[in-house]
């Protein structure tokens, strides 16, 4: 273990309630990361309240707050002081280059903006922190397409940042209206994966444009890695090793991956967060090793932790809960998180089996059901609702299967919580 990781480690257990009990079984001087426990996202949140804090290392006086998602009860806040903040956009920065920006570009931030959220404000301060000189445009994700598309052509932006479904829905504006804007030539993206179609979508509203990675990070989990200059494939990313660590974990062994080409589960280690500290912490995606000794790898779509529909995560444990909450019946025995992209845009689907104990249900009780269930989700998790109206994802679906139509691993019969169709 180097001296920065040690440092850490020391830091987070003399002054973070939470890492200080996750590690009291462990001896002080721990012989190297792997030896700690992953940190439990149940417990992680539980004891990271908005009122008090046993995760935090100290009292919050300076710096930015922002949700990272959920849709039940007390949304999930993350916490960063000024220095780690401004330290973080700076790093990230550093990318941008590898994904190609240049130095005048017109950049038009379409990130979303307000409500706690923090693409647009990252985008904006990473911009600012970035050595490549551009003109930022901050857009925002919530302006009307015709604005946009207005404001892009009148403003001659060279560069666009944003989700890919905003992104489509802005290319379908731009092809009913001006055909193609030529002078668009670097799309940049992040937060969600892009499809074959959407690539399509776009390379006809902006013929001239290359569509890259803006990066990859998470609000909670903070930045993992940049693009990989000259790297065709937009999955593959570079760790920012100077002061991250990432680790690919075996799903069923936890076994750390050293190997390319075997899917593993990101876990990420902060080495500079000191407020709300980040050690060994699932981020909730799979990814393989394309160059281990380089720590380059190629993201594979989400883990079992949060389902990722365009730029919205719904968490696995919160749908359990809407259904928990809308079947009053009990007729639902489990139920599986189905994953699909069609028409350009993300559905998510929920394949649920009916309860062995249960009487048969007519097709009438299971839409009324299926029904409660969307509802009460829209009202948990307004972001998926509006962005089904504004036609950038698919409404929610509901199937029912019986209970040996649920898919399972192969390996050891264990029930596959999430499946990402979209990868297929």
């Amino acid at each position: 273990m180097n001296h920065q990781t040690a440092e850490l480690l020391a830091y987070v257990r003399e002054h973070s309630p939470f890492y200080r009990e996750l590690y009291a079984h462990l001896p002080t001087k721990t012989p190297d990361l792997a030896a700690l426990p992953l940190v439990d996202h149940t417990a992680f949140w539980a004891a990271h309240g908005e009122a008090r804090s046993r995760v935090l290392t100290g009292p919050h006086e300076d710096g930015i707050v922002f949700k990272t998602g959920g849709t039940t009860g007390a949304p999930r806040i993350s916490q960063y002081t000024r220095d780690e903040w401004r330290a973080m956009c700076r790093r990230f920065g550093e990318g941008l280059p590898a994904a190609g920006l240049l130095p005048g570009d017109r950049v038009a931030n379409l990130f979303y903006a307000g409500e706690l959220y923090s693409s647009f404000v990252f985008t904006l301060n990473l911009l600012q922190e970035s050595e490549v000189p551009t003109v930022q445009l901050p857009i925002g994700g919530a302006a009307a397409p015709d604005y946009t598309v207005a404001a892009l052509r009148d403003l001659s932006a060279t560069v666009l940042a944003a989700p890919p479904t905003s992104l489509c829905r802005l290319a379908r504006e731009v092809l009913a209206t001006e055909g193609t804007l030529p002078g668009i030539r670097l799309v940049l993206f992040s937060g969600e994966a892009f499809y074959g179609d959407q690539l399509a979508l776009l390379a006809r509203a902006f013929p001239a444009a290359r569509v890259q990675s803006i990066g990859y990070a998470s609000v909670d989990a903070g930045i993992l890695a940049g693009p990989v200059a000259g790297e065709s494939d937009s999955r593959v990313h570079q760790v920012f090793t100077a002061d991250r660590i990432v680790e690919l974990l075996d799903p069923e062994t936890g076994e750390p991956i050293e190997e390319t080409g075997r899917p593993g589960l990101v876990v990420a280690t902060d080495l500079t967060r000191r407020l709300m500290p980040i050690v060994r912490y699932p981020v909730g995606d799979l990814a393989e090793w394309v160059d281990f000794p380089a720590r380059r790898f190629r993201l594979l779509g989400r883990s079992a932790e949060g389902a990722r529909v365009g730029p919205v995560t719904v968490y696995l444990e919160d749908l359990r809960s809407v259904v928990a909450q809308a079947d009053d019946g009990r007729r639902i025995g489990d139920l599986q998180v189905v994953l699909r992209h069609r028409d350009e845009r993300d559905e998510l689907v929920l394949r649920l089996a009916q309860a062995v104990t249960a009487s048969e249900a007519s097709q009438d009780d299971r839409d009324r059901l299926g029904e409660r269930i969307a509802g009460r989700l829209d009202e948990l998790r307004p972001m998926f609702a509006d962005h089904v109206r504004r036609g950038l994802v698919h409404p929610l679906a509901v199937e029912w299967a019986d209970a040996d139509g649920l898919t399972v691993n192969p390996r050891t019969g264990k029930l596959v919580r999430l499946v990402d169709e979209r990868m297929d």
